[in-house]
């Protein structure tokens, strides 16, 4: 095992708006309407009904096995797909989707079943509860979101609603596995689904020993003059360290901005990252990098002076990096090797 540091891994308000954007409602593509039927087939519960759910907003009584599962935030989708469950309704989020107006891994992992895609909803503050209802779903869950209290509290008048057990995008990748395995009666099936994901992220960093020898560091900006770097707990940097690499110690250093796995530094504090080998970042846009990558402070950097920086390819790539669960880790580990290896060339190590 990899031995993921298991502690909280929060999304950074950065993180939260790159993967978090909604619009209205709409399916994924043409043969995506929801519907009004079972989505996904009922799998061995045997007697894991009624089971009771504890968040930090309140407790979730589900008395059978859900049928019409209705998902909030991040992670939830993919972990209820990957337990043979696709959802009826998920929260939307275009920023990361591809053409067919889904996030690529849902797409493909859904079409590749034969199954029928999920309606969107937006959600956020914009909440669609009158979208959610229409779907009449079994259960509503969000165990890695940032719904409010005023929300559960109408959600949970549709039907039982699984929050966040802590705060707010504070739920541990294994441990929001390890939930909606049990709200769907597979508690048995959450180690299998953790284990499965240290063995590839293993697996791919086996093949590339010499990262062993190379820090990183992962940074982002909210605009020009701005500088933040992620701590190693956040999921971003986990997924990078499994692969092999080292988060630059000076990382360690930084105080962590409240309510996040990050630290806003300052652009003026570029020159500490000067031993990071490697440096991680993306952009909201190109005209958010062409501005960002003008700086002199950021530029004089070493890694970023010579080229050794890996950058997103795309709004999907960004958003499947970000996040670790039983769908992005493979879809984002074929794509990621190749750009750590042109910066790792850049680097001249």
């Amino acid at each position: 095992m990899l031995g993921f540091t298991r502690v909280r891994r929060r999304a950074s308000a950065a993180a939260v708006t790159a993967v978090a954007v909604v619009l209205t409602v709409g399916g994924c593509s043409s043969d995506g309407d929801g519907g009004k039927e079972t989505t996904g087939a009922p799998g061995k519960s045997g007697g894991a009904f009624p089971v009771s759910i504890k968040s930090a907003l309140g407790t979730a009584e589900i008395p059978e096995e859900p049928r019409r599962v209705v998902t909030l935030g991040q992670g939830s989708t993919q972990t209820a797909i990957a337990l043979g469950k696709t959802p009826v309704g998920i929260e939307s989020y275009p920023w990361g989707s591809d053409k067919t107006g889904c996030l690529p891994w849902i797409h493909e992992a859904v079409t590749e079943k034969g199954g029928k895609l999920p309606q969107q909803f937006t959600g956020g503050e914009e909440l669609d509860i009158e979208a959610i209802t229409e779907l009449e779903p079994d259960v509503i869950r969000a165990p890695w979101s940032g719904i409010t209290q005023k929300q559960y509290d109408v959600l949970k008048d549709i039907a039982p609603t699984v929050a966040y057990p802590d705060l707010p995008w504070s739920t541990d990748w294994d441990q929001q596995i390890e939930i909606i395995s049990r709200a769907l009666g597979k508690p048995g099936e959450a180690k299998k689904l953790t284990a499965t994901i240290e063995k590839q992220l293993a697996e791919a960093a086996a093949t590339r020993p010499a990262y062993k020898n190379l820090t990183f560091s992962y940074i982002y900006n909210t605009g020009p003059g701005t500088l933040g770097v992620f701590k190693p707990e956040e999921q971003r940097v986990t997924m990078v360290s499994s692969l092999g690499l080292t988060v630059d110690p000076v990382v360690n250093g930084f105080p962590e901005t409240k309510g996040t796995d990050s630290a806003l530094i300052g652009l003026e504090n570029a020159d500490k990252l000067r031993n990071s080998d490697l440096i991680f970042t993306f952009y909201s846009d190109g005209s958010n990098r062409e501005e960002v990558e003008a700086q002199p402070l950021y530029g004089n950097i070493p890694a970023v002076e010579k080229g050794a920086v890996v950058v997103g390819d795309s709004n999907s790539f960004v958003t499947a990096s970000s996040i670790i669960n039983p769908l992005t880790v493979p879809w984002t580990i074929d794509r990621y090797l190749p750009l750590i290896d042109k910066a790792v060339a850049a680097a001249g190590r």
